[in-house]
């Protein structure tokens, strides 16, 4: 695809969709996949994925904004972590089964700033409420002009291990024949 026809895509898409978007055509160029409604660009950067779409969520962590690209890692959260990982941010999203967790914001900074934060938790280097202050706090300081280290690049580096968890088996063959054989 040509980054024109992207470009084309977006231009019917909501300003603030559109704009991300732009930033992301803008970094990494074509994408790989492009739809009316989504962008998608494969090993991108140190991403596995970024997305950019159309559609946005309202977001007021740590400020009102908007959500619409989407960048993700593989990277294997305990399942522990899934309720701090809520708790810290409504726009990270952890995938067990398929290994991966992503960050939805406006860019890729604030998607590295938050990721960055996600590792920080799972490692026990923050707690929930210090990952929000950080984060708000580095929000503030990009503002300023000050140095933002959690927002120029992933600080640590995505395992090149496995990272999916298909989890345990609980019914057998034999379970599923016996269901069968009472449901008729």
């Amino acid at each position: 695809m040509k980054t024109q026809d992207a470009t084309a895509i977006i231009n019917g898409w909501p300003e603030d969709s559109r704009e991300a978007a732009q930033i992301v055509l803008d970094t990494y160029g074509e994408p790989d996949e492009a739809a009316e409604s989504l962008l998608i660009w494969h090993q991108a950067g140190p991403w596995k994925r970024v997305e950019a779409s159309r559609t946005f969520h309202e977001h007021r962590f740590p400020v009102p904004h908007i959500d619409s690209v989407l960048s993700v890692l593989d990277y294997r959260v305990p399942p522990e972590k899934f309720t701090a990982l809520a708790e810290f941010d409504g726009s990270v999203i952890a995938e067990r089964t398929a290994g991966e967790v992503s960050a939805r914001c406006h860019d890729e900074q604030a998607n590295f700033l938050a990721l960055n934060l996600v590792h920080d938790i799972v490692t026990g280097d923050k707690t929930v409420e210090e990952a929000r202050r950080y984060y708000a706090k580095e929000f503030l300081d990009v503002r300023r002009g000050r140095p933002t280290p959690y927002m120029d690049g992933l600080r640590f580096t995505p395992s090149t291990e496995p990272t999916t968890d298909a989890d345990e088996r609980m019914l057998s063959d034999q379970d599923l024949e016996q269901a069968a054989e009472e449901g008729k």
